[in-house]
């Protein structure tokens, strides 16, 4: 016994000093904690503030955009990505699996709703590996609200969905070029965001994209909120709204006729703008190759807004604009006459041939000239009448040689080749100098209102969508002023008659019925590598840039179209008109512009009605030869139309509406004009299918009418017997061609 104590005792003197280390230790450390608030580098009021407070972000949205109607052209909505689980871990209760269970069936369910064979579907259900889940790639991204509920319906164990925002372009192909598109990419500090990547979800990308807000809360150590805790809500800052100039129904129009000629044609590039002249709003643009905003099926094809960041040599609508300045300067003799063909413009320059191949039309005028196109008479205009420095101040003035300033990303300017006499000649006609189709809309508002050239625009205004406050306001901008009111008026009346006189080379091919057109066919030749150009009947960009109602126009339309699939037998201006026609002839209605009849010669000025008896009204009315159409059941006439300063003709309606309850007439057998003489004066909304007369509406005769209803009617040709009544139908004005001597 006495030879183990002194080993207990080193044993316990050995724990008495470990546990005494231990002890110094903990206190050493509990002072430091105590003085310093920090433990293993962390501050221990923050890691509890941690603990008990919990932080949502809330989510910003981003700005919408809009036509100028408010119509929705691009905005964000909830998405759902498909994902199934397939980890047993998953499931606690057997009766109740969170996990899939039934590969087979679930592949059968989903193949209903998303875009995947059953068979890949199942092979992702039992792919190999063991991983927690799985999901279905681009078929199981941005479903709907309306699919995510009925997947869910199914109850199908081990399917859950993931929320996200995603994008949403409602029309699908349209303006995309100038929209643009959106997609997730990682900014300077490497979290994934929504980006704007053309267009102007891009170059607008700071003003559509919001801040995003946060609320913070006290909780518990198991995350429920605390009764008396403190919450501090930090509001998201929305983006802001964008509204366009862009009219959605005209862009329709603008994408429909540009697919049918795409699919028929096939060319290799096609542009087409809508503007209008007295504001320098743009109202449609399109182009070919195009791609959808959301598939991004076609974005291969080209990355440019053709319109605005492609130039190239415009052909003959330049000849526009040589004839506003040879106007201007007083040197545009519309009856002297010059010898076509062939011109030199100086001794050692290559020849300037019309485009017939150098054979012309013999002595002409010069008036005959621009109907028929001739390269000669804009080349002796330029040179021998204009003057080549005077002319180069024209094209200045016309702003071809600086951008528009539109409000678009990625603008180009122009190149205007003006070194030898040669090319300033040919400048005149369009060849060797190249602008931009908006350069061309730009410097055509100044022929189609009064001389003054507007800067074209599609933001209409920017809005702060929380506060309604507007951030940004686009107003009508006056860039100069290269011609005169009469000499605007003097060009349109030259350019009409290239659409209607039978030397124009747009006859037969842009007359729009019911409305006069001014505009300028192009056939540019297209430059190859190495000099020089293609040859080749369909090797060229065929264009057309028109006004309409050419004596006062609302509308511009330019249309380009390069190397359509066209045969010997069909003129590369045959694409473009079925572009512009409709379009023009579309938008026009839509927009409620009259049309006008020309065939009666004999007019007489309308009595202003208002304020008379209904039976007295129509007794004036009819004294003068005119037709009245009494809209309501009232005593009293209150409003007509047309106005008493409208000049109209024998036999043609004049609508009077009354004091009292309005009514829908029958309309069959009326014109254009006079349909739109009824929806003007009743304030509806038009939609016509068809040329011609009414032989069909959609609202019934004599039911009632209200403000803003949609009239629908169908249009078709009148015929010498009438199907309606065995009468002869003749268009107003419309003589018997066979009985009537023809004169020159």
């Amino acid at each position: 016994m006495n030879k183990k104590q002194p080993n207990i005792n080193v044993g316990a003197a050995i724990l008495f000093i470990i546990f005494g280390l231990l002890f110094f230790v903990l206190l050493f450390r509990f002072i430091s904690i105590q003085v310093t608030g920090e433990a293993g580098g962390q501050a221990l009021a923050a890691k509890a503030k941690q603990l008990y407070e919990g932080q949502n972000v809330i989510e910003a949205k981003r700005g919408t955009i809009y036509d100028r109607n408010g119509e929705v052209i691009a905005e964000d909505a909830s998405a759902y990505t498909l994902v199934a689980v397939l980890s047993d871990k998953m499931t606690t209760d057997e009766e109740h699996p969170r996990h899939v269970v039934d590969p087979e069936k679930t592949a059968k369910e989903l193949a209903a709703f998303i875009d995947m064979e059953e068979s890949e579907i199942y092979k992702r259900l039992t792919v190999g590996g063991n991983p927690f889940q799985v999901e279905f790639g681009n078929a199981g991204r941005n479903l709907s609200i309306q699919t995510k509920k009925e997947i869910e319906d199914l109850k199908l164990p081990g399917i859950i969905f993931q929320q996200d925002t995603n994008r949403f372009y409602p029309n699908g192909v349209f303006a995309s070029h100038l929209i643009g598109y959106v997609d997730k990419a990682k900014n300077k500090d490497g979290k994934v965001v929504t980006q704007g990547m053309m267009g102007l979800e891009k170059s607008l990308n700071e003003l559509l994209t919001g801040t995003n807000g946060s609320f913070a809360y006290e909780s518990d150590l198991w995350g429920y909120l605390l009764p008396n805790g403190e919450e501090v809500i930090k509001p998201a800052q929305n983006g802001n709204d964008v509204y366009l100039t862009i009219d959605k129904k005209i862009q329709i129009f603008l994408e429909d006729a540009m697919s049918k000629v795409d699919e028929e044609y096939n060319p290799e590039q096609m542009i087409a703008i809508v503007a209008d002249p007295k504001t320098g709003d743009i109202l449609g643009m399109s182009q070919r190759p195009t791609f959808h905003p959301k598939t991004k099926e076609g974005i291969d094809q080209t990355w440019r807004n053709l319109a605005i960041e492609d130039s190239f040599e415009p052909g003959s609508t330049m000849k526009i604009f040589t004839l506003a300045a040879a106007i201007e300067e007083g040197v545009f003799q519309p009856n002297a006459q010059f010898e076509s063909g062939t011109y030199k413009v100086t001794e050692k320059s290559p020849v300037v041939r019309d485009h017939n191949g150098g054979k012309g039309w013999g002595t002409i005028s010069y008036l005959e000239g621009i109907q028929r196109s001739s390269n000669v008479a804009i080349a002796k205009m330029v040179k021998e009448q204009l003057g080549y420095e005077t002319f180069r101040e024209y094209l200045t003035e016309f702003g071809f040689d600086r951008p528009t300033g539109i409000d678009l990303p990625n603008e180009t300017n122009g190149k205007i080749v003006y070194d030898w006499p040669l090319e300033k000649a040919t400048t005149g006609f369009g060849q060797g100098t190249a602008i931009t189709p908006i350069q061309q809309i730009q410097a055509a508002t100044a022929v189609a209102h009064d001389g003054k050239m507007k800067k074209p625009h599609v933001i209409k205004e920017i809005v702060n969508p929380d506060n309604e406050e507007i951030v940004q306001k686009t107003e009508t901008e006056i860039t100069g002023q290269p011609i005169s009111k009469d000499t605007a008026k003097e060009v349109r009346d030259i350019l009409e008659t290239v659409v209607s006189s039978e030397n124009g080379t747009g006859f037969n091919r842009y007359n729009i019925e019911g409305y006069e057109v001014a505009g300028k066919t192009g056939t540019a030749q297209i430059p190859k590598n190495g000099g020089g150009y293609l040859t080749g009947h369909s090797n060229y960009v065929f264009s057309f840039l028109g006004m309409a109602p050419a004596d006062d126009p609302e509308l511009i339309v330019y249309v380009a179209v390069q190397q359509p699939d066209i045969d010997a037998s069909t003129n590369g201006a045959q694409p473009v008109a079925e572009i512009f026609n409709p379009v023009m002839k579309n938008s026009l209605s839509y927009l409620n512009i009259e049309p006008t009849d020309y065939a009666k010669l004999q007019v007489n000025e309308t009595p202003n009605v208002s304020g008379m008896s209904v039976e007295t009204a129509k007794q004036k009315l009819e004294e003068k030869g005119l037709k009245p159409i009494v809209i309501g059941d009232g005593k009293k006439v209150v409003e007509q139309v047309p106005g008493d300063t409208f000049n109209m003709m024998e036999g043609e309606r004049v609508v009077i509406k009354t004091d009292g309850k309005l009514s829908v007439p029958d309309l069959t057998g009326w014109s254009l004009r006079d349909v739109m003489k009824f929806v003007k004066i009743s304030n509806l909304k038009l939609n016509t299918v068809g040329n011609g007369y009414v032989v069909e509406q959609n609202l019934s005769p004599g039911s009632n009418l209200s403000d803003g209803d949609y009239l629908i009617v169908d249009l078709q040709p009148a015929h010498r017997e009438s199907e309606l009544d065995g009468e002869e139908l003749t268009p107003e004005g419309e003589e018997d061609k066979e009985n009537k001597e023809v004169t020159d």
